[in-house]
């Protein structure tokens, strides 16, 4: 169950940022309303005997949650489409690689200066890879793979190649833990990219799953999680250590941030005119013009877009 970290008195936030707690109970710091984990207020201090209020009124503010292969996705607005319409043709390809049973093992934070929508195209194409990213290019040929057609589901990616040498993304392109099991041969060759709107990138390695969440926390300023999970067969090596893994992402994504912020003071000089994007950037295209169609409150993916309303219309004289 989730519910709205807002206590029902005045507003004030029960636990802070990022914060948890164990106990029986939720007490809100401020005027020290308490909540049962249930959501129902149990104590208002000062308002006993009070005929005019009623406690069972005030519980924590529901809010829509579903599990989806291990990850939590929750609804603040209460009205968005369900969420297996929201992933539609995404368990077969994040399926396999059995996300619900991985174990994350690292995690960093980051704070970007930027745009979210600036990160989002970014991880969206490889066309810099040449330029920004030595690393990535000794293991993942940038020229490889292709992006997805659009599908059902608010979602879009692609995958790359890795190259002969390499068993997954690392600095040398060696893994330090164990396969996914039951992996196909060519899930085992490649990695896939995918861009989950509005805030999930998920990068699918045949040894590990990559994940970045994203939160605005203003118009040119990101926090962003990066958090890395690998199967228990890999965790159980005596020799195991995430940082094979963790190292080299670190790495591209610190070289990415950098071209991030550039594009976000380039975007905010306010001298900026926007050129073509190239055959190898179709993915930003399919995000940005979901993004709009989200301002728009259309349906995000293309093909529901385009698909006959079975609404009825109803005739307006002008």
């Amino acid at each position: 169950r989730a519910f709205a970290n807002v206590c029902r008195h005045r507003g004030h936030e029960l636990l802070p940022c990022g914060g948890s707690t164990t106990a029986r109970a939720i007490t809100c710091p401020y005027h020290s309303w308490s909540y049962r984990l249930d959501g129902d207020l149990f104590n208002a201090a000062g308002y006993q005997g009070q005929s005019h209020f009623d406690m069972s009124e005030f519980p924590l503010r529901a809010l829509p949650v579903q599990e989806w292969h291990g990850w939590i996705f929750l609804d603040p607005s209460g009205d968005a489409e369900p969420l297996e319409v929201h992933l539609a043709g995404l368990g077969e390809r994040v399926g396999p690689y059995q996300p619900e049973k991985l174990v994350v093992m690292a995690s960093h934070e980051y704070v970007i200066e930027a745009n979210w929508k600036i990160i989002f195209e970014n991880y969206q194409e490889c066309y810099h890879c040449t330029s920004i990213h030595p690393e990535l290019c000794q293991v993942s040929p940038p020229e490889s793979g292709e992006n997805w057609a659009p599908t059902l589901g608010s979602w879009v990616g692609g995958w790359q190649d890795l190259r002969e040498h390499a068993t997954t993304m690392s600095l040398d392109g060696h893994s330090d833990g164990a396969p996914i099991p039951n992996l196909s041969p060519t899930e085992l060759r490649r990695i896939d990219y995918i861009g989950v709107f509005p805030n999930l990138l998920i990068s699918l390695h045949p040894d590990y799953i990559m994940t970045h969440r994203a939160i605005p926390l203003s118009a040119d300023r990101t926090w962003v999680e990066c958090t890395w999970a690998f199967p228990p067969d890999a965790i159980a090596l005596p020799t195991f250590d995430p940082a094979y893994a963790v190292d080299f992402w670190d790495i591209t994504n610190r070289e990415d941030w950098t071209a991030c912020e550039s594009v976000q003071r380039g975007l905010s000089s306010g001298l900026a005119e926007a050129g073509p994007l190239s055959p190898a950037e179709d993915a930003i295209y399919q995000f940005v013009t979901m993004v709009a169609r989200g301002y728009l409150r259309q349906p995000l993916s293309p093909l529901k877009a385009a698909a006959p309303s079975s609404a009825k219309t109803e005739k307006v004289d002008h």
